[in-house]
């Protein structure tokens, strides 16, 4: 039943980076990171559920902001290493910035410049 989880070439610590593209337009919208029981639960419940290196606990994403991703499809790299979400985004807000993505700054004459405009302020976002 676990074959699947057993192909994934998991690094070191146990973690392997996921990258969630929103479905339809292909932006893509975060890189996060999964252990195991990360992509076993994200498999199960069809939503999807990081691991977060600083807190070091599982993180449904979502959670505390309500912008839940739903996971249409789960992909694997030829490498084995690296995982591609297709989601829908809830909330059309995918960053703690507030932001429909991560990527919001671009390297322009050597400074990067912030391009994405805050959707919804952060501390209106999360309570703590």
């Amino acid at each position: 039943m676990s074959d699947w989880l057993d192909a994934v070439r998991w690094n070191a610590e146990g973690l392997v980076p996921v990258i969630a593209q929103e479905a339809g337009a292909g932006t893509v919208l975060m890189v996060a990171w999964m252990n195991r029981e990360a992509l076993a639960l994200t498999a199960a419940e069809g939503h999807a559920c990081y691991w977060s290196r600083s807190r070091q606990k599982l993180w449904r994403k979502g959670e505390e902001s309500g912008h839940r991703q739903k996971v249409l499809e789960i992909r694997l790299d030829c490498d084995e290493d690296v995982i591609l979400l297709t989601v829908e985004q809830a909330g059309g807000i995918a960053c703690h910035t507030g932001r429909h993505h991560c990527f919001y700054r671009v390297l322009r004459n050597g400074a990067w410049v912030t391009v994405e405009p805050v959707i919804k302020p952060p501390e209106t976002i999360y309570k703590n």
